[in-house]
């Protein structure tokens, strides 16, 4: 059992809500035309009603204003859409729906300042199609929006990204190789403080986990949390070995998990040069890797013994910057908020940081009440200012 495809549902209502976050795009139930012109908005925005077709893409918008509002789109071809609100000159875009099916109304939520815009409708095997251009005068600033990216923009992030776990691939070869060696001469000690490094190692790939495939659940599984699971023989890797070091189990118990783990973290190194990382995902993952160390290290679901889910999420840490450095140069222009993004990056490591005294780091069962809430605040903050930026590298059809 692996914990990533545990969180794969929730990863996917992240992906969405992220997106709606970024763009203040709204998105709700269905409705006819009609009703949304008739009926007075109880939200108290200014609601206008815009036709979505392949010959009719942004129609009924004529008198445009400043300010937060509702567009209400009505779909009247035969195909689902996704509508975009669009900055014609920049390509930026300030709101989406996707998924609106035929013949029903959703809201796009909106806050727009001075400028130009144009709706773009994409229709299921249509091209795109461009309303009119409007423009709302006067000097009033702009809400928020994201420049698109495409599939070509985040090809060289993803090949710098797959190089670099390339490396700590082999550097991880190196440390299991170690730990192999301490519990086939039967040195328990040795393996106790070798295990953690090579631990940390593999947590740092976070973003490359889906890539590895079966070698995942292999290399770093977790147990069922049912009585007698930690023996079973499909639980393997780091946190079998783990849980024997930690809990009195022989060497010679252990060698065969410590052979199994080196074998398939070489079976790893040896693949790697022909695996292909997905350039669409890379913004989400920064985010995914948070919000797995929420799931799984904050509450100790991935603690077999040696009291050191707060160094994993340390680590995870690492793996996010690891990641959004290799994003950076496309991040930088498309999120105003990524100074707030830095700030609260080194702001929960040095929260967990402070948490190791003499080498030795605080178990999570261990923390004070003042502790945990500060872990949990911290690393809270950090998820919402991630989610622009999961939202910002979505790759949007353009044509």
């Amino acid at each position: 059992m692996t914990r990533r495809w545990q969180a794969t549902a929730a990863v996917v209502a992240v992906a969405a809500a992220v997106t709606a976050t970024v763009l203040v795009a709204g998105s709700g139930g269905g409705g006819e035309h009609a009703a949304a012109k008739a009926q007075a908005p109880a939200d108290g925005l200014r609601h206008t009603a815009i036709d979505v077709s392949t010959g009719t893409c942004g129609q009924g918008w004529s008198r445009p204003r400043s300010g937060t509002q509702v567009f209400d789109l009505h779909n009247t071809s035969g195909a689902a859409a996704e509508v975009d609100l669009t900055d014609p000159r920049t390509g930026k875009v300030y709101g989406e729906v996707e998924g609106l099916a035929p013949g029903t109304t959703r809201p796009m939520t909106v806050r727009l300042g001075s400028g130009s815009y144009a709706f773009k409708c994409l229709q299921n095997d249509a091209d795109a199609v461009t309303g009119p251009t409007v423009v709302v005068a006067g000097k009033q600033p702009q809400g928020p929006a994201a420049a698109p990216v495409d599939q070509h923009d985040l090809i060289p992030p993803t090949l710098a990204y797959q190089k670099w776990v390339g490396q700590r691939i082999a550097e991880l070869a190196a440390d299991t190789g170690r730990l192999k060696a301490d519990i086939d001469r039967g040195d328990l000690a040795a393996a106790r403080r070798d295990w953690l490094p090579a631990h940390l190692v593999y947590e740092r790939m976070g973003a490359a986990y889906d890539t590895f495939g079966d070698a995942d659940a292999a290399i770093n599984g977790i147990a069922a949390r049912t009585p007698g699971a930690v023996d079973d023989p499909h639980f393997t890797g780091f946190h079998r070995i783990e849980y024997g070091l930690w809990h009195g189990r022989s060497a010679a118990s252990l060698r065969g998990p410590a052979t199994a783990l080196d074998g398939a973290v070489h079976d790893l190194l040896g693949g790697w040069p022909d695996q292909r990382m997905d350039p669409a995902a890379m913004g989400l993952r920064a985010h995914e890797i948070v919000e797995d160390t929420e799931q799984f290290e904050l509450t100790a679901r991935t603690d077999y013994g040696s009291g050191t889910s707060l160094a994993t999420a340390r680590a995870n840490l690492d793996g996010t910057r690891a990641i959004l450095d290799e994003l950076r140069p496309l991040l930088e222009p498309r999120d105003a908020g990524i100074a707030k993004l830095d700030a609260a990056l080194v702001r929960t490591q040095a929260t967990l940081d402070a948490l190791r005294h003499g080498g030795v780091w605080t178990s999570v069962d261990k923390l004070t009440h003042a502790q945990r809430q500060q872990v949990n605040a911290d690393f809270g903050d950090l998820l919402e200012q991630l989610a622009p930026v999961a939202a910002i590298f979505e790759v949007r059809r353009t044509a």
